[in-house]
């Protein structure tokens, strides 16, 4: 690669993990070209070449986030043997993950979720995909569970994942109120009794 692209991919990266950053806090409503071109000291102009629009600016954000969510609780899981031991890892490393405020305000899905939820667009259609992709990886690993013996029979993969997720969502929340690192352990044990 040449080095002005490489150069182009790193600022391009850069620029998208401070969007990230800040959408998390803020909303990706709050993203404009205008406040990210100020915030970096960059014109708009440069901005724009890399987005074309603050839709192309929110998706790309949103992309952005969902790479990271992977890189930090799905890659290091996936040393795990599938099934249950696959299934705790992810749910740990999700806990793990919002503990260690990987965005500063919290799990940038959920937020965006909440905030695009009722809105049809582009924007809706990625956050869907990729709050799919995570819930899709859970069920894969309890439906494993499930076929090997390790989870009771008549367990709903579907129905645990809703429940793993709900606890770990609500620790987030929780510690985004109220800054008490105590509610990740509130949902550590909350998983541990799901889980068996």
């Amino acid at each position: 690669m040449p080095a002005r692209n490489a150069a182009g991919t790193r600022r391009r990266e850069t620029i998208l993990q401070h969007a990230a950053d800040l959408a998390s806090v803020e909303g990706l409503e709050g993203l404009t070209i205008g406040r990210l071109a100020g915030e970096l000291e960059m014109s708009k102009s440069g901005l724009f070449e890399h987005f074309g629009s603050k839709e192309g600016l929110q998706v790309a954000t949103v992309e952005t986030a969902k790479a990271k969510l992977w890189s930090e609780v799905v890659e290091p899981a996936s040393t795990a043997t599938p099934g249950l031991d696959r299934l705790r890892a992810l749910i740990e490393g999700y806990i793990g993950y919002l503990q260690r405020e990987v965005f500063p305000g919290g799990c940038f899905l959920s937020a965006a979720s909440a905030e695009f939820d009722g809105r049809p667009g582009p924007v809706r259609d990625v956050i869907a995909t990729a709050m799919r992709a995570w819930g899709a990886e859970l069920e894969t690993h309890a439906g494993i569970a499930l076929r090997q013996g390790e989870l009771p029979d008549g367990t709903d993969p579907a129905q645990l994942v809703f429940e793993l997720g709900a606890f770990a969502t609500r620790a987030n929340a929780l510690f985004q109120l109220y800054r008490d690192p105590a509610v990740f352990e509130r949902a550590r044990v909350a998983v541990t009794k799901a889980l068996g």
